[in-house]
Formats: C-alpha cells, sequence, structure tokens
C-alpha cells in the first residue's frame, strides 16, 4: 500500500535437546521450568523454540500442549515440537482421525530437516531431571525440589502454604487429572487431609465434562478442594480472597504458568510459586515449604508415614 517493502525481523531459532525418558515425580512442566530457568523470561524474546532429539517421543501429545503453552513465560515468538505417535493418539482419541492420520502421512514436514543448525542449543537429559519449583514473584526464578526446603528458609519465605491451585490452560489435561487425583486418593484412603485451600481450576468444558464424568472431580472434592468454573479464574486474577488481608505475607503453589507480582489475587505480599500439578496437590497434603514430597513422608491418623 505505502509502495515500500516490508520488512520482517527472522526470529532467531533455539534448539532444545531432549533426550532420555521422565520418570518418577518428574513431568513435562518441569522441562518448561528446567528452560525458564536458563533462559530467563527474557531469553526467548525473538526467538522459536524448537524441541527436538530422542526424548521427544517419550512426551505426551498434553505435555508438549504444557511446554509450549509455558513458552509465553520465556518470551518466545512460539515453541514447537516435531509429530510425534504420540500427537496421533490423541487425535484419534479425540475425534479426529482424519487429521491424525494426514499429519502422519505428512509428518516428513512436521520436523525439524536433518542437520539443522540453531543460534542456540539447550541439552536436558529427562532421565536425570528432577521436579521444579520457580518463583516467587517470577516463573524463571527455578528451585530443584530438593533444594526447595533449604532455599525458603535462607531466602525467609513465608513457611506455610495458604493454598494450592491446580488447572488453568496450562495445566488441566486427563493426565494432568488423573496424575493428581491419583495421589489425592491414595492420601485420603491413609487418612490424610488437605492442610492448604486447595482450588481446581478445569482448563475447558470438555476437560470438566470428562472429568466430571470418571469421578475425578469427586475425588477433588472429598479431598477438600473447591471446584472453579472452567476459566482462567487465578490464573489471571479472578480470585477473591478472603483468607488473607491485602499486604499480608503468605505463600501460594499453583501449576499455572504465571506467578508475577499481584497476579493471582491482587496481593503484592503474595509469594506464588509454580510447579506441577502433582507437586502442587502433594504439597496441598504436606502444606508447608518444609515438605519434600519425594522425600519426605507425612503421619497419618493411625501414626503411620505416608
Amino acid at each position: 500500500m505505502a509502495g515500500i517493502p516490508w520488512e520482517l525481523k527472522c526470529p532467531k531459532a533455539i534448539g532444545v535437546k531432549l533426550t532420555g525418558r521422565l520418570n518418577g515425580w518428574t513431568s513435562p512442566k518441569d522441562i518448561i521450568l528446567e528452560v525458564a530457568g536458563i533462559l530467563t523470561v527474557k531469553g526467548g524474546t525473538g526467538a522459536i523454540v524448537e524441541y527436538f532429539g530422542p526424548g521427544v517421543e517419550a512426551v505426551s501429545a498434553t505435555g508438549m500442549g504444557t511446554v509450549c503453552n509455558m513458552g509465553a513465560e520465556i518470551g518466545a515468538t512460539t515453541s514447537v515440537f516435531p509429530f510425534t505417535e504420540s500427537m496421533h493418539r490423541y487425535l484419534v482419541s479425540t475425534g479426529r482421525p482424519e487429521i491424525a492420520d494426514a499429519s502422519r502421512k505428512f509428518s516428513h514436514n512436521l520436523r525439524a530437516d536433518e542437520g539443522a543448525k540453531y543460534d542456540e542449543v539447550i541439552e536436558i537429559n529427562l532421565s536425570e531431571l528432577e521436579p521444579r519449583i520457580n518463583g516467587p514473584f517470577t516463573p524463571d526464578l527455578m528451585t530443584p525440589l530438593v533444594k526447595f526446603k533449604d532455599t525458603a528458609k535462607e531466602k525467609e519465605w513465608p513457611q506455610d502454604i495458604s493454598a494450592c491451585l491446580i488447572g488453568s490452560c496450562t495445566n488441566s489435561s486427563y493426565e494432568d487429572m488423573t496424575r493428581a487425583a491419583s495421589l489425592a486418593k491414595e492420601a485420603m484412603a491413609a487418612g490424610l487431609k488437605v492442610k492448604s485451600d486447595f482450588i481446581v481450576t478445569p482448563g475447558s468444558e470438555q476437560i470438566r465434562a470428562t472429568t466430571e464424568r470418571d469421578g475425578l472431580l469427586e475425588i477433588f472434592r472429598q479431598a477438600g478442594g473447591t471446584i472453579l468454573a472452567n476459566a482462567c479464574g487465578p490464573c489471571i486474577g479472578q480470585w477473591a480472597r478472603h483468607d488473607v488481608k491485602k499486604g499480608e505475607r503468605n505463600t501460594i503453589i499453583t501449576s499455572y504458568n504465571r506467578n508475577f507480582t499481584g497476579r493471582n489475587d491482587g496481593n503484592p505480599a503474595t509469594h506464588g510459586f509454580v510447579a506441577s500439578p502433582e507437586i502442587v496437590t502433594a504439597m496441598a497434603f504436606g502444606g508447608s515449604t518444609n515438605f519434600n514430597p519425594v522425600t519426605d513422608t507425612l503421619t497419618t491418623p493411625s501414626g503411620k508415614p505416608f
């Protein structure tokens, strides 16, 4: 229209090579928490982040969605995974077999070229990756779970966890919800109750209906959880808190993607942390930053360790 050339800056390409397989308490959320810790909230600005390597085959389709969704927190222009069989299974199971088969047919066009060059390469061995908890006040302050207890004491973060929140668009897939519900069911069977407010936000109507149908939401209710509408909710500040006053220091842990100052509840003194849904659920039963669900135990009403 102006009669002059239109210039578009070519984004950088950051490659994240994944090897090994996720195991134990580690989940896809920990991949992006690790990447955020490495690149920071600005490290992906003006860049496309491409995940590649043998490790991608071991990540579920919804897990890849979690990783790419949170790519915005590192400033990435976009994040991509190559086509994998987990994507085909997901499309088939969600009623889109034609798209699944077409994607498989043209899968050679849905992955990086052989020998593709990147401006920067990050390597992550999924077999060695441990759960992470990022925060407070920024999603790139990464702390391995094994060090979280000591770091919280050193930094004098509020010890008692006032609320644990799972769900939102980032982490409310059926996979996420079943893992969290399974953990909650085991804890309840041992006689344990949540020590923190436990809030669940389904990410879509399909997730809400499916998890309601299969009894997952009922498990959360029995555990003492509150089910919110399938919307953004506290992730974007739609949370009318009555348990703490504005300016009161407190700790919350969520499986959301953002934890900037005051974002979740409008309280600049709330220390918000981000982790996987299963870690958040476990911390709801622990109720304290001193609890490490991987190594510590909780005492049941019968006096036995859980």
